[in-house]
């Protein structure tokens, strides 16, 4: 199973973190190939892609979070407020959703063949997100103006968590 890259949305809709470990299919991108690997990380957790300026991978986070956005309220209104938005699939990959009481938005994407990564995504919240982010008294509560999840041991335990875990 391939990990493609992951997001942490806010209550406010906002990207507090995202971390990509190989670029996306062709068909998302909009590039002919697809390279095998890509290991090499920014600063900010964004594995640099080659061709591809820092917006637009913002630009990317904003898709994603309106997909989930439209998909997640068409669940809900053709199913009810019992029924969840889980995941989705297409051809070329697997969009992965988790959404915690507080609004805290979880989305992973994957390789088309992966299982559901519902506890997975739980157990990042859980195990990771929890004990790193909301614990660290130094971690600001808000995450005003784009000013993301920036915590080490966080990064380190979810590098180790796909890597491992999921592999």
């Amino acid at each position: 199973m391939t990990v493609y890259s992951f997001y942490i949305f806010d209550r406010h809709a906002e990207c507090i973190y995202k971390r990509r470990w190989l670029p996306r299919p062709a068909s998302i991108v909009g590039k002919s190939s697809r390279p095998t690997s890509d290991t090499l990380t920014a600063a900010n957790g964004i594995a640099p892609v080659p061709n591809q300026s820092a917006r637009s991978t913002d630009d990317d986070a904003k898709l994603i979070f309106g997909t989930v956005f439209a998909l997640r309220n068409m669940v809900r209104k053709l199913g009810g407020e019992d029924d969840n938005f889980v995941t989705y699939r297409t051809s070329q990959y697997k969009l992965h959703y988790y959404e915690t009481l507080t609004n805290i938005k979880f989305v992973m994407i994957t390789d088309v063949k992966s299982p559901s990564m519902r506890v997975a995504l739980q157990q990042i919240y859980i195990n990771l997100y929890v004990e790193y982010v909301v614990k660290n008294p130094l971690s600001p509560t808000e995450h005003p103006g784009g000013v993301g999840v920036n915590n080490e041991l966080f990064e380190q335990s979810l590098e180790q968590f796909v890597t491992r875990v999921l592999a």
